[in-house]
């Protein structure tokens, strides 16, 4: 046998066994097809819906750095207004002690002389103080006003992280009914999973472009935490020995 008889008949034999691997029958080439073509989309769908949710998770991520720092200046601002009008109430109740002062340094110094002496100091410390209260009145108005800004500016921020947050639960449901969808080869779960798809795509734009809308009624069920109420412990009292007082020796 010559070499050009072996050639020709590894070629009969490739192209036999690609007839045999070929399917015969149209209905089943047809079922493959659209099997390709379903994963395909599959495939698409779940690259898109990714691709989506990693911009969604950047933008999610830089309003919890905003929420967070929003909280810490409304904690450090509210506690400097407490101090503000500690500070405030201290100076007004040492005016009015410095008041009573004066009322009774008059009705006890005869001198003249002296009274007004002592008068005059007096209306000094309670000028001090007054301006020391009106000016502590004044900076806590300013810092009621910074506090209660930044609790509006958290309460907004909130509304677009909850957003976010439901945009990447619908994708995730989403993604899990494509995921069957490839398994099972149904075309109605791959309808079925555009539902959630279509509103985890809303929430996800308004996050993005700061939509005001945030669904309430779903949000309240999400995180409502049912509260157990502690376990009342009733504690019966210990019984001691009654102790001898010591006696004290006068001397």
């Amino acid at each position: 046998m010559e070499l050009s008889d072996i050639s020709d008949v590894i070629e009969e034999h490739n192209e036999e066994s690609g007839d045999q691997n070929k399917p015969t029958d149209p209905q089943e080439e047809k079922k493959q097809k659209n099997k390709s073509q379903l994963n395909n989309y599959v495939a698409i769908t779940v690259v898109l819906f990714v691709t989506f949710m990693g911009v969604c998770k950047v933008k999610s991520d830089n309003v919890v750095q905003a929420m967070q720092k929003a909280q810490a200046d409304r904690i450090d601002t509210w506690s400097f207004y407490q101090a503000r009008n500690m500070r405030a109430e201290i100076a007004k109740s040492t005016v009015a002690q410095l008041k009573l002062q004066a009322l009774a340094l008059q009705a006890q110094v005869q001198q003249p002389n002296l009274r007004a002496n002592y008068n005059i100091e007096i209306a000094k410390e309670i000028a001090k103080y007054e301006a020391i209260a009106a000016k502590q009145d004044k900076e806590k108005d300013g810092l009621q006003k910074q506090a209660q800004d930044s609790e509006k500016l958290y309460d907004q921020l909130n509304v677009h992280d909850d957003q976010f947050d439901l945009s990447e639960a619908a994708f995730a449901l989403a993604i899990a009914l494509l995921a069957m969808t490839s398994l099972t080869q149904k075309g109605w779960l791959y309808g079925a999973a555009m539902v959630p798809a279509a509103f985890g795509l809303f929430m996800g734009l308004a996050g993005l472009l700061n939509w005001d809308y945030h669904p309430d009624a779903l949000t309240k069920v999400l995180s409502d935490n049912q509260i157990h109420e502690p376990v009342q412990k009733t504690y019966q009292p210990i019984s001691s020995l009654p102790q001898s007082e010591p006696k004290i020796q006068i001397f």
